[in-house]
């Protein structure tokens, strides 16, 4: 078995000896079963990784001590920001988990006029916090020591307003040019994602003058849930580490 990682949120230093997050720790604990003396892997975020040891175990604490800071990363050559139309329940969640695993760096989720699901106020700050839970646990999964930021939601007409100096594709069913044909990008990526029902005309339009180019992936029309990993996934094996 793979040895088990895990984030922590605050900043990890060598040769130290902290307890685990409350979720990590009852995860070690009560679903992996690990004990006193078995290796793990830690990771805050700002790149690199910690082999550590467990060195007490309690009913609700795991407590730990750190090795050396090892320099291993496993990020993308490929900058990719996503913006995803927001989708309803677990089909959101798949996107994120596996847009994470397939090596984004950033989630933008967008309110667009065909989203099944409204988020507002504590519901969407929930939601966010749900999402960016997701992401730390593909993380760990994944092998990848920086964690994707999420922002927090907004309208797909607000960020559109907002000028880009990135290299935009819109993943459009119906447009004339597939990503094989399109060019290693040289500057960061944005991909733009429509909800269940897809983006309207409009939206295209509005998306277009944006400077997002229309892209298709094959004759098929792609799920939502399925798309934007299809993508990510086509962009590595093109031009990425795959």
């Amino acid at each position: 078995m793979a040895t088990p990682r895990f984030f922590v949120s605050t900043p990890l230093t060598a040769h130290s000896r902290l307890d685990l997050p409350e979720a990590a720790a009852h995860h070690a604990a009560r679903v992996l079963r690990l004990r006193v003396g078995d290796d793990v892997v830690l990771f805050d975020g700002r790149g690199g990784e910690y082999a550590a040891t467990i060195t007490a175990l309690g009913k609700h604490d795991v407590s730990v001590e750190t090795g050396s800071h090892q320099s291993i990363e496993r990020e993308s050559s490929l900058d990719v920001t996503l913006v995803q139309a927001i989708s309803s329940g677990e089909r959101m969640d798949l996107t994120v988990q596996k847009a994470v695993e397939l090596g984004v760096a950033r989630i933008v989720p967008v309110e667009s006029e065909r989203c099944v699901v409204r988020l507002k106020g504590e519901r969407a700050e929930k939601r966010v916090a749900h999402w960016r839970q997701i992401v730390q646990s593909a993380c760990e999964q994944c092998g990848r020591n920086r964690v994707p930021e999420v922002v927090e939601i907004s309208s797909l007409d607000h960020w559109l307003a907002v000028p880009g100096h990135t290299q935009r594709w819109l993943l459009e069913p119906e447009a004339a040019k597939p990503l094989r044909e399109l060019s290693r990008p040289d500057r960061p990526v944005e991909i733009l994602v429509g909800p269940e029902g897809g983006l309207t005309e409009a939206e295209i339009a509005t998306a277009t003058r944006a400077g997002f180019e229309p892209v298709r992936l094959g004759p098929r029309v792609l799920r939502t849930e399925t798309a934007a990993p299809a993508l990510l996934a086509a962009m590595q094996a093109l031009w990425g580490d795959f």
